[in-house]
């Protein structure tokens, strides 16, 4: 998790520093459905025959939180993101994300925006399926997004999006009492999600 604090540090210091073009702070919540593509490896194929690992996080509800700056061009911001979910009460896996992003904007009425930008951050994925050691591991995302916010009142915006995110989080799977059998790897995720903000 240190790698995880260090760039919420970093990232939240950068965000709070870019007065120089009248942004205006924000902060907001997300709420979405996420699908995670799962890569087996060879040996967890040859162990496990057709496990569901691409099936436990799909169209799985997704809550995030967020922080940063907008001014009239563009925002930054750091955002927290949280999913969970099982298969067949036997396969579980977790997503975390800390995520950096940048959106620039395209007004196509007075209080309505398009964006899109592009996201760095880390990722850590974990194992929790039952039966299972637990594993996780921490890797790198980058990716990309776009969607529609709108401005509702002088101190909230709605907004709704599309992200893309690759990644490299691997964990191993080992069964209680016999070892490793093989190991997953999170390839990418997709999500499409709701967010509302606050202005002040």
């Amino acid at each position: 998790m240190n790698k995880l604090h260090t760039l919420a540090i970093a990232t939240s210091l950068s965000l709070f520093t870019l007065g120089a073009h009248a942004a205006e702070n924000f902060v907001g919540l997300t709420w979405g459905e996420s699908t995670s593509n799962i890569d087996r490896s060879s040996t967890l194929k040859q162990n496990m025959g057709s496990d569901r690992f691409d099936d436990v996080i799909k169209n799985s509800g997704t809550w995030g939180i967020r922080a940063g700056q907008m001014t009239d061009e563009g925002r930054y911001y750091a955002t927290y993101e949280n999913v969970s979910d099982d298969y067949g009460n036997t396969l579980k896996l977790r997503q975390q994300n800390l995520i950096g992003s940048y959106d620039m904007f395209l007004p196509i009425g007075d209080t309505t925006r398009l964006f899109g930008g592009a996201s760095a951050g880390l990722t850590k994925l974990e194992n929790e399926s039952s039966g299972y050691r637990r594993d996780s591991d921490i890797g790198y995302l980058v990716g990309l997004q776009a969607g529609i916010l709108q401005n509702v009142g002088a101190n909230a915006s709605i907004e709704a999006g599309y992200r893309y995110l690759r990644s490299n989080a691997g964990t191993e799977v080992a069964e209680h009492g016999v070892g490793k059998i093989g190991s997953i790897d999170l390839h990418s995720s997709k999500q499409a999600y709701l967010g509302v903000n606050y202005h002040f």
